[in-house]
């Protein structure tokens, strides 16, 4: 009989923020934790999204048991709809998480398809030979899990993203005693959030941020205006609660918020009477200082309502003097320079905007340092896996996990596509596996790679010249052109001499290639230009030539469909 083994696989979320995705797998089971997205940083020219490649899961699918979803977030959940079609396979999560689950699959007709078997705190699931365990933790979202998992090497636990509220709001807790209650028997590895590590001490508790909520509200004298994630439904239901004790109504702008608090209003996750939300075109019957408004666009998006709000294009609502803009998030990394445009315009047109920086109205959902020291000493693990992090939190994570009492050669920093095989006595690092994440561009999947991004950021530095002409065949003559067409390279009307030599350029090069050779002359055409282009303007746009080529036998339909081709 083989000797009992565990295969740890990161296929995201280790090395990132985001795109999280975890690989578990014993000779008989596979189990998948979580499958996160990550938004693109400006370097991914037009793609929407990226998703972590599935390569490895789908080669080992026969064995796979269960994925299992420690929260709702995007970072966690958003790339279902790109791994189900091809896994068979439930997925479980807490009531709140697979409502979010099944909008997502609803927006790519999967709901019908899927298997979404609910959990709730400290249910235990049996998937082949390994067992999950379910422990509540507080989190920037309701309904969020920790793991533990009982596996053929031992205990293994997964934190998810945490953080320990020391004064919880509305029994919003991390269940550390379940955590110590399950590592009680030996703990022989734990996985921990490491997106905090850098900062000291302890996050600011729900506790304080309602508190300082409070003392605005009762100050204000206009309206209020709050932008938060449309997923964290514990802080919209302070926000209802302060409403209601300040005399004030609640508008909503924003397709994600009214879908997700309709969605926490069904499950009993929310409790806010009807009267006490109000439609938005009925706002002139209320006074500025009977409303409070919640509106998307944390992140600066432009096609969200406070984004629109501050450009004035927003259909029914417009930004008054005396507002107050409530910003109770954190800024994203990536977001922060869309996220200030934002802010300077709604300052511009009259608003007060109050954030993190400048004001107690967030809290993090990510445990701080001594919040992670708290777990690593309730859980007492043989080894250590940081998650959740950059490199450099990462680091950071195992040693305060070596100054917590785990060996330094057992506190492990690995990658993406890093596996590590647990034995029953050491361990063994496996060959790596491919983890480059895939591209999701509109419709396409994968179809973008680094050609495609190369090509669009040199459009995008250096703009496009496109060339026309029309040549008949036989005789070699110019029935039209050449055109020369700037597209994001230089104003035409401003430019038009340059235009005019490069044509001039073109019939230059035209005249020294023999008749029929169609791929030489568009060769020579864009290496020309090319030339003339850095010479006179050191700028090096995309050059594409147009020759198309008719025979003197065509009739004027011909050459009425080649004019409109070069035009």
């Amino acid at each position: 009989m083989s000797e009992p083994q565990l295969t740890v696989c990161p296929l995201g979320g280790l090395g990132e923020i985001g795109l999280n995705c975890m690989m578990l797998s014993t000779a008989e089971s596979v189990v998948v934790i979580d499958c996160g997205l990550i938004f693109p940083d400006d370097a991914l020219f037009g793609v929407d999204i990226a998703i972590p490649r599935f390569d490895h899961i789908l080669a080992n699918k026969d064995l796979v048991k269960g994925i299992v979803l420690t929260h709702g977030h995007e970072d966690h959940i958003g790339a279902l709809p790109w791994l189900l079609p091809y896994l068979n396979v439930p997925v479980y999560g807490s009531g709140f998480t697979l409502g979010l689950v099944e909008n997502k699959l609803r927006e790519h007709n999967l709901e019908n398809y899927v298997d979404l078997r609910e959990v709730k705190a400290h249910d235990r699931i049996q998937l082949g030979d390994m067992a999950v365990n379910f422990f509540p933790v507080c989190h920037s979202i309701i309904d969020g899990f920790g793991l533990g998992i009982e596996t053929p090497v031992g205990r293994v636990v997964h934190t998810g993203d945490f953080k320990i509220d020391r004064n919880p709001l509305d029994g919003h807790a991390t269940d550390l005693e379940a955590f110590k209650n399950f590592s009680r028997q030996g703990v022989t590895l734990l996985f921990s959030d490491s997106t905090n590590i850098e900062q000291d001490g302890y996050a600011l508790t729900e506790r304080e941020i309602k508190s300082s909520m409070r003392d605005l509200f009762e100050e204000a004298e206009g309206r209020i205006l709050v932008t938060l994630f449309s997923s964290h439904i514990q802080r919209m239901q302070e926000i209802f609660d302060l409403a209601e004790e300040t005399g004030r109504k609640v508008g909503i702008s924003g397709k994600s918020l009214s879908r997700n608090i309709d969605l926490a209003r069904e499950q009993g996750k929310l409790r806010v009477h009807e009267r006490n939300i109000i439609d938005l075109q009925d706002l002139p019957d209320y006074r500025d200082d009977e409303v409070v408004l919640l509106v998307t666009g944390s992140q600066g998006e432009a096609l969200a309502s406070l984004a629109r709000l501050s450009t004035g294009d927003h259909r029914q609502l417009s930004i008054k003097d005396g507002d107050l803009v409530l910003m109770s998030s954190r800024f994203i990394p990536g977001n922060t320079k869309a996220i200030t445009r934002v802010i300077n315009r709604l300052y511009k047109l009259g608003a007060e905007v109050l954030y993190e920086k400048v004001q107690g109205i967030h809290a993090s959902g990510h445990a701080h340092k001594e919040e992670l020291r708290m777990m690593l000493e309730a859980v007492q693990p043989k080894y250590f896996i940081p998650v959740h992090g950059e490199y450099r939190h990462l680091i950071k994570h195992s040693r305060l996990a070596v100054e917590t009492g785990v060996a330094p050669e057992r506190a492990l920093v690995i990658e993406d596509g890093e596996p590590v095989t647990f034995l029953l006595h050491g361990i063994r690092f496996e060959e790596n596996v491919q983890v480059q994440c895939t591209l999701v561009d509109g419709k396409g999947v994968g179809d973008v790679g680094q050609t495609v991004l190369k090509e669009r950021q040199l459009l995008a530095g250096e703009g496009l010249v496109i060339v026309a002409l029309v040549v008949e065949v036989s005789t070699g003559e110019i029935l039209r052109g050449p055109e020369v067409l700037s597209k994001g390279f230089v104003f035409e009307q401003q430019y038009s001499h340059l235009l005019e030599d490069a044509k001039c350029i073109v019939l230059d090069v035209y005249e020294n290639i023999p008749p029929g050779q169609t791929t030489k002359l568009k060769e020579r055409i864009r290496s020309a230009l090319r030339r003339f282009f850095r010479k006179v303007l050191g700028r090096d746009p995309v050059v594409i030539p147009l020759v198309i080529s008719i025979t003197g036998d065509e009739d004027k339909d011909s050459e009425a469909m080649c004019d409109k081709c070069v035009l």
